[in-house]
């Protein structure tokens, strides 16, 4: 047994550790996790409580109780999720596909998928490329006549590129979302406009402050990099602040802040930044969706038709769950909560109480 200190340290190291190295569903090499999490919960132990050789061994014979008992935890839970959760499924239906069209000043579309290599399209003096994994608009003289483009993404369609503009901003753009900007920058400020969602890491110039339109608001960066997701399907847009600094609308955000606008009220508030980024590294956040806010994320997504059949659950949901599985998968983990189930037909998703 240990004492309730030293059941605290191991408690302490595990979440530590859990969190750097959790268990992936489909892989529970039971020897090869045991004693390559007993390995690391050791050396932390060893580093954080050296008092005694006395102490550090009724440490070391917790922790391997507490790792294995909580594999074999896992692994009943995880064995019970998967049996007990059915769905009415009659077909499936994959994440959104890698896909975006670029759009040029005289209307021309360019399909862009994964592969691409070298230059797209010369607009004026400004030549597009994709390199190194990135569209680029190169500008040799920006003093000439600006032309402006389009980057759009469609329902069930990610962009399988980020978009470096003329200036070296950098713009991350979600699913069902478009951004509008010149293939050069020239005069006072550099101003773009976006529907939907998109990341951005802005070149800093104070001369040339850098402006984002969206929804009825204006994003002006100073030293910058933020998120705007602004979808017109929902209920308020939202910008989050990663690092820097923003002023939206007059409100000036600090890291971690963002600004929710609803119908032109806007009011200032501490932002999950992880959670508001998620989609960037293909995870749905979900930070107290009610389950309409969550079926409108996984429309865009996965292209689908969202209906409703009876009372549906007003809980709260929380979590991430990766973009790509395929949406009976997501659903099933939604399912879970015992409030609410689903029935799947061609591209039509019902939402039925449970």
């Amino acid at each position: 047994m240990c004492t309730p200190e030293e059941c605290a340290i191991v408690e302490a190291v595990y979440k530590e550790y859990a969190a750097q190295k959790p268990f992936k569903e489909g892989d529970l090499d039971f020897n090869r996790v045991g004693e390559d999490s007993f390995l690391n919960i050791s050396a932390a132990i060893d580093a954080r409580q050296r008092r005694t050789v006395g102490l550090w061994v009724r440490i070391m014979a917790a922790a391997s109780i507490l790792i294995f008992v909580s594999i074999g935890g896992y692994y009943i839970w995880y064995k019970y999720l998967v049996t007990s959760t059915s769905l009415i499924v009659k077909n499936a239906i994959p994440p959104a596909h890698n896909q975006a069209t670029l759009t040029l000043s005289n209307g021309k579309k360019i399909v862009l998928n994964k592969g691409l290599k070298g230059d797209l399209a010369t607009q004026g003096n400004t030549v597009i490329q994709v390199n190194e994994g990135v569209i680029s608009y190169n500008a040799e003289n920006s003093s000439v006549h600006i032309t402006y483009n389009t980057l759009s993404t469609a329902l069930g369609e990610r962009s399988p590129y980020p978009l470096v503009l003329a200036d070296g901003t950098k713009v991350w753009l979600n699913t069902a979302s478009s951004i509008t900007f010149p293939t050069a920058f020239s005069g006072s400020e550099r101003s773009v406009k976006l529907t939907g969602e998109a990341y951005f890491e802005v070149v800093h110039n104070a001369k040339h402050p850098f402006r984002v339109e969206s929804a009825g608001q204006v994003t002006e960066d100073i030293g910058t990099k933020f998120d705007i997701m602004a979808y017109s399907d929902e209920p308020v847009a939202k910008v989050t602040l990663a690092e820097g600094a923003v002023k939206v609308n007059g409100h000036m955000l600090q890291p971690g802040e963002q600004t929710i606008n609803s119908n032109g009220n806007i009011k200032v508030a501490a932002a999950n930044v992880d959670f508001e980024l998620a989609w960037k590294d293909d995870q749905f956040r979900f930070n107290g969706e009610h389950i309409d806010g969550v079926m409108r994320q996984l429309s865009r997504w996965y292209n689908i038709e969202v209906k409703y059949d009876g009372k549906v659950t007003d809980e709260a949901f929380y979590g991430r769950i990766t973009r790509n599985r395929d949406i009976s998968d997501v659903l099933r983990i939604l399912k879970r909560s015992d409030k609410v189930n689903f029935k799947i037909e061609g591209r039509r998703v019902t939402v039925l109480s449970n």
